[in-house]
């Protein structure tokens, strides 16, 4: 390789590497100078002037004029007499500054060197740029494109071509994506791993939901309407607590919008997850009872001791306060710090009979199924309609059909 081939090398870099001309000269000295440094066993000595748009590049060496027979190092000192051949007015005490012929002093191989220093050196550059920007950035949604799928992970890239990771562990279990397609995720970490930024990306983190509402939310993004918390089992159910200091907003029908048209855009981009907004407030009752929507409340006690709500309603609310595989009663603990028990009012279990008595007629894991879903007791389960039962629970029809028949004829025989 040549000098012009070098030169030439030195613009790819910028191009390439969208880097500013200040930090571009600062290391092409740096190059140079620890070459010189080697070549020379020092290099302070030494001036490298490049102009890195025009491809020009100059060494100029500076030495001290010294009597003849008193140089003590022809590095940094040259004699009266060699002084004189290159211009006939120097003095001793002077400076000669004698520029170098670069293809004359280095070789193939100390060209290969720089450049391959060149090369480390911006790629260091880049890699610190990269991880400076993204750590700052982590907990904001990023877009990009996919660029590769592989079975573990999808590799994306930004606007500029950094690659970032969105792993399958941190994808919404229904998320498909195709090369090419673009995807939003929450910046989830930034970190330097076997020399290389690693920009992990995360779509079921709750600051996914949060970036997500400021983004569709005008108020939510003007600081109008706070997000207190935020719970989600991904791809199936989400409780956002909101709250508004502005007595005139109403933090959940801003947030969901007229018929819905705010929160719908959300609700495609996580794959038809449901999401509740409730309202969020300090008193602990009533904020267990909103977060165990849309089931209706008829009494609640708490205990503070030990976080533990005990939660009466009305037979028909309990499979709704639980919700299909016990999503919606784990997102309410969750949302409120409580762990909450849903029980039945007292006056409605008279002539009802507990499911685990029909175990001898019920196999046990369709009883779990149905206890999974709220129903712990014959009137509960003969309440819904064999239609619901199989869409709450993944029982088939005829294995429905069966419990409601065993069901009904044990308390048919009871009240006989």
């Amino acid at each position: 390789m040549d000098i012009e081939n070098l030169i030439e090398s030195f613009s790819e870099f910028k191009e390439v590497k969208n880097i500013n001309r200040e930090t571009m000269m600062n290391i092409l000295e740096d190059v140079f100078k620890s070459v010189l440094a080697k070549k020379y066993d020092e290099a302070d000595n030494f001036d490298v002037i490049i102009n890195v748009d025009k491809g020009d590049l100059e060494i100029w060496r500076n030495r001290e004029v010294v009597k003849d027979g008193k140089v003590e190092n022809p590095i940094t000192q040259i004699s009266l007499s060699d002084a004189l051949k290159i211009e006939d007015d120097y003095e001793v005490g002077e400076e000669v500054s004698e520029q170098i012929d670069f293809g004359t002093e280095f070789g193939r191989r100390h060209i290969l060197s720089i450049r391959q220093n060149l090369q480390a050196r911006v790629q260091d550059l880049n890699r610190d740029e990269i991880l400076k920007k993204y750590s700052e950035r982590v907990g904001e949604i990023v877009s990009g494109e996919v660029y590769q799928v592989w079975r573990n992970e999808i590799l994306l890239q930004d606007d500029e071509g950094n690659d970032l990771i969105l792993p399958k562990a941190n994808q919404i279990p229904r998320d498909f994506f195709r090369k090419g397609e673009t995807v939003k995720a929450v910046i989830l970490s930034a970190e330097l791993k076997n020399n290389k930024a690693l920009i992990i990306l995360s779509r079921i983190a709750p600051e996914f939901i949060e970036r997500l509402f400021e983004t569709e939310v005008p108020e939510v993004f003007d600081g109008l309407i706070t997000i207190k918390k935020v719970v989600r089992i991904p791809g199936e159910r989400a409780k956002v607590a909101v709250e508004s200091y502005d007595d005139r907003i109403d933090p959940v029908g801003a947030c969901v919008g007229m018929k819905g048209s705010r929160i719908h855009g959300i609700v495609r981009e996580l794959r038809n997850e449901n999401i509740d907004v409730i309202n969020f407030t300090e008193n602990t009752q009533l904020l267990i009872t909103r977060s165990l929507s849309p089931a209706k409340v008829s009494s609640i006690k708490v205990n503070e001791d030990n976080n533990r709500a005990d939660v009466y309603m009305q037979p028909d609310q309990v499979s709704l306060a639980i919700g299909k595989g016990g999503f919606n009663i784990k997102l309410a603990g969750l949302l409120t710090g409580y762990e909450i028990d849903v029980y039945r009012d007292m006056d409605d279990m008279v002539d009802d009979v507990a499911i685990e008595e029909f175990s001898d007629e019920i196999e046990s894991w369709i009883i779990e199924e149905l206890k999974a879903i709220g129903c712990d007791s014959a009137r509960s389960v003969l309440e819904l309609d064999a239609e619901d039962l199989v869409k709450r629970t993944d029982l088939e029809i005829e294995t429905v059909e069966n419990v409601l028949s065993v069901l009904k004829n044990e308390l048919e025989t009871e009240e006989e």
